[in-house]
């Protein structure tokens, strides 16, 4: 009975929310490493923003839309602002610089200074900015509640049908859009790019420019996975860090960089087997360990698997190896 419903548990989270917005940043991710060979470890950063952007603008009155496009907007600024210093940096420095950026964004949300509107260190209860979204809801209204096989949940709310229905269809645009844009001349420039960027500089392209395109359209995506993340939770600054972006470049990894639908197919495995790993734990050392200890042993048994995929299956499931920057160099 038990492992019944842990694996229950396991297929729950190849739909959920968080699954979709992970596979988003990822895919954010994608554009700025894989197609372009940009080592950015700040992605939580773009994801904290655009959820802090969503959540003030919607309890400002803001309506749903206007809401989602200042979440855009605060992606696209704080990609402008981090890239015009430092796209000139590659690899290791530009890593750093980025991951540096991300902290400096959780450090301002938690400030004091900005507690009107960020919420400080307990950040925005997700009761304050999820009215908008939910009466786009087509679906009935709760107390009913709708099953697909083993999983149960109610219509509308956080924990809803209408939003895996609706962040999956964002995942599934986001693919849609980079495939386009991989396959126009653009998307070759960029991977020009990362292959030999002088190369491409000596045929007269301002890589300086694609750079920055790159960066703000995946940073976008990262700003909007931000908004997904928090529809079903509260924003908060903390649980939005540095471990969120090697979340997501485990599943970029896992799927395969440079692939369309590798960070899709590496976030469900991922957030699967993590959850199946997490609730196996909790039932199996129960009593052994305590909770706060299984999940640092999660976060221990992920960090473990990014160095070996890194070492072992660099190119992932999907992936070619010979497409990877960092191997090609």
């Amino acid at each position: 009975m038990e492992l019944s419903r842990i694996l229950t548990q396991a297929l729950a989270e190849l739909i959920a929310p968080t699954t979709a917005a992970i596979a988003l940043a990822a895919i954010g991710l994608n554009l700025h490493f894989g197609f372009t060979g940009l080592l950015n470890m700040g992605q939580a950063g773009f994801m904290l923003l655009g959820a802090y952007g969503f959540g003030i603008a919607t309890i400002s009155g803001a309506p749903f839309w206007l809401a989602l496009l200042i979440s855009l907007a605060a992606g696209a600024l704080f990609a402008l602002i981090l890239g015009a210093p430092t796209l000139q940096l590659r690899g290791d420095y530009l890593a750093i610089v980025t991951i540096s950026a991300a902290e400096i964004i959780r450090m301002l949300g938690r400030a004091t200074v900005f507690q009107e509107w960020t919420g400080g260190a307990a950040g925005l209860t997700g009761g304050s900015f999820k009215a908008t979204f939910q009466e786009l809801s087509f679906l009935p209204a709760p107390p009913e509640r709708g099953a697909f096989g083993p999983l149960e949940y109610v219509f509308t709310g956080s924990d809803s049908w209408w939003t895996r229905l609706f962040a999956w269809a964002v995942v599934l645009v986001a693919v849609l859009f980079v495939w386009l844009l991989t396959r126009s001349p653009w998307g070759r420039v960029l991977k020009g790019i990362r292959e030999d960027e002088d190369a491409v500089r000596a045929l007269g392209k301002n890589v300086f420019a694609y750079k920055m395109q790159a960066l703000v359209l995946g940073g976008m995506c990262g700003s909007l996975a931000g908004m997904l993340y928090v529809l079903p939770r509260s924003v908060a600054p903390d649980a939005m860090g540095r471990s969120l972006t090697f979340f997501a470049w485990t599943v970029l990894l896992l799927g395969g960089a440079a692939t369309l639908f590798g960070p899709v197919l590496g976030s469900m495995l991922f957030y699967a087997v993590y959850m199946l790993l997490r609730a196996g734990m909790r039932e199996g050392l129960e009593g052994v360990v305590s909770a706060t200890m299984v999940e640092q042993i999660g976060g221990l048994l992920v960090g473990v698997t990014l160095m070996l995929l890194v070492i072992f299956r660099p190119q992932g499931i999907l992936g070619n190896k010979k497409e990877l920057a960092f191997d090609a160099r």
